[in-house]
Parts: C-alpha cells; structure tokens; sequence
C-alpha cells in the first residue's frame, strides 16, 4: 500500500444529553476533514476516544466512516486492544466494511517480550488480508517497540508494510530507515516532531492537526516535498503552538472544543475525561485565529 502525505485522525462525537455516539456530527466531522486536503483518514485512535468505546460502538463509528468517507480517500481503522482475540475481532469487521488498512497498537498491563509483541501482530495479519501500519507509542500504550523490532516484523509479517512511530524520538525515525535500507515507510505521530520528521524522510504526519488547523499541515508536507525548507519552517513554526497546546491539553478535550468554535459539535469527552474549561477554550481559540 503506497499512502503519504497528511493522515488525519477524527474525533468520536458525543451527544451532549445521553452521552451516546452522535453519528450526524461524526459525518460532518469527516466532511470537515475531507475539504482540508488530507489524504487518509484514520478513526478510532486515541484522539476517537476508541478506549473509552464499547465493541458495539466502536463497530458503529467504524461504518460509518467507511461509508462517509465512501473512497475518496483511505480508511486506515484503528485498533488497540489487551488481547489478540479481540483485536483479530476488530481486524476483521475492520475488512468486512470495506476499510483500507488497519492501525494496530498493542496495549499491556504485564509488560510485553519482543516475541511476545510479534505473536500478536502475527495472529491479526492472519486473520485479515489488509495492511497493517504498526503503531508505536509508548506514552499511551505501555509498549515501547524497537526500531529492530518493527523492522523485524515487516520482514517477516507478509501484511505489516508501515509504521506510525509516536515516541517523540527523531532517532527511532532514523534507525528505521537505516535498518530497512529506506525500504518500510514510517509515519510522523509526534506533532511537535513534524517538521524533523518529514525532513528526515516520513512518507506523512499522522495527527489530528487538520480538525482545527485546516490546509496548513498540508501545506507543511507539500514545501518540504518541494524542497521549500524555508517555506516549510515558517508554516511550521506559525502551527507549532497550537500544535503543542493540543498535545499538552489532552487531544479528545482540545480537539472537541476546537471544533466547537468552528460550529461542529462533537460534544464533549467521555469521563474521567473532562471537558475544556472557558480559560483553555479562549486559549485555543487565540491560537487557531493566529494560524488562520
């Protein structure tokens, strides 16, 4: 599967009364994503909330972004789960509605062998024909995957053809090109990193920048592919602090209240998430008229 540039990732609505999924503003959420330029779209990863989700539930966002989405671009459906059984359950309904490609990231309580780690992708790919991007991120998942790991597996793992690597490390970047001789293409998922990354050679930036900062992180990829570094620093640097306010606010809370003052309402996130106070909604709202 060849995919690059802008990976967007959306939001789980909530209906603000009942709590319950709110499919309408899902669409016009997706709709949202789909005019910035993006070039895949990836659902249900932690900015979806897909943790706090249940199996009915996250089958239902699932669908309905295949079918809002309808082929215009990609549908790379996330997947993170404890145990293999319901990630193979998730990778094959993931096939079933006609997704592109899953996401998988491997979740743990006991801590995780390397060998351990590969069994588990091992078992999704043989139950799904789809392409597998492997998710590393060691903050959220208590998973931290080597870059020999991953490399490893993509070698050895027919359906495993690309990486998403979050730890926030340039270096992890590097050592997979070196490894794979530049032949397994890695995915920025550090927003901060962004710039370093798609200088260091990431086929695209996954992030849910799009939601809230529209065409600009497009913008971004394009002058660094052109070679148009000096191009690229200034959109970079006039994204970074939004980019660094939506990480630190947590993404589910900032990226709802984002779109709240664009006139989508996701609701807000599921506890113990909380929802954006005033101070932190006034503080975004200056920094996306700053990036506009």
């Amino acid at each position: 599967m060849q995919l690059s540039g802008i990976i967007a990732y959306p939001v789980t609505p909530f209906h603000s009364g009942n709590g319950e999924i709110n499919l309408a503003a899902l669409t016009q959420s997706l709709e949202h994503l789909i005019e910035q330029d993006c070039d895949a779209i990836a659902p249900l990863g932690s900015t979806g909330e897909s943790a706090y989700l249940s199996l009915a539930e996250w089958m239902n966002v699932a669908e309905c972004s295949v079918k809002t989405v309808n082929k215009r671009l990609p549908v790379i459906i996330g997947i993170s789960e404890l145990t293999t059984s319901a990630a193979i359950v998730k990778a094959k309904y993931a096939e079933r509605i006609g997704a592109d490609a899953i996401m998988v990231i491997p979740v743990s309580y006991w801590k995780l062998t390397d060998s351990e780690i590969q069994a588990y992708y091992q078992a999704i790919a043989d139950s799904t024909s789809l392409p597998i991007m492997v998710y590393n991120n060691p903050g959220t998942s208590g998973v931290d995957m080597s870059p020999e790991l991953i490399v490893k597996m993509a070698a050895e793992i027919d359906n495993v053809c690309m990486v998403k690597e979050s730890s926030g490390d340039i270096q992890r970047m590097h050592k997979i090109f070196s490894l794979s001789q530049g032949k397994l293409p890695f995915y920025n998922g550090c927003n901060p990193l962004a710039l370093e990354a798609l200088c260091a050679g990431a086929s695209g930036w996954c992030t849910a920048a799009p939601n809230l900062l529209g065409k600009h992180p497009k913008a971004l990829y394009q002058a660094v592919r052109c070679g148009e570094l000096e191009k690229a620093r200034q959109h970079f640097y006039q994204q970074l602090p939004l980019l660094h306010y939506i990480v630190a606010g947590g993404l589910p809370k900032t990226i709802k209240a984002g779109l709240s003052l664009l006139g989508i309402d996701a609701g807000i996130p599921r506890q113990p998430l909380q929802e954006a106070s005033a101070e932190d909604k006034a503080k975004l709202g200056e920094y996306m008229a700053a990036v506009q």
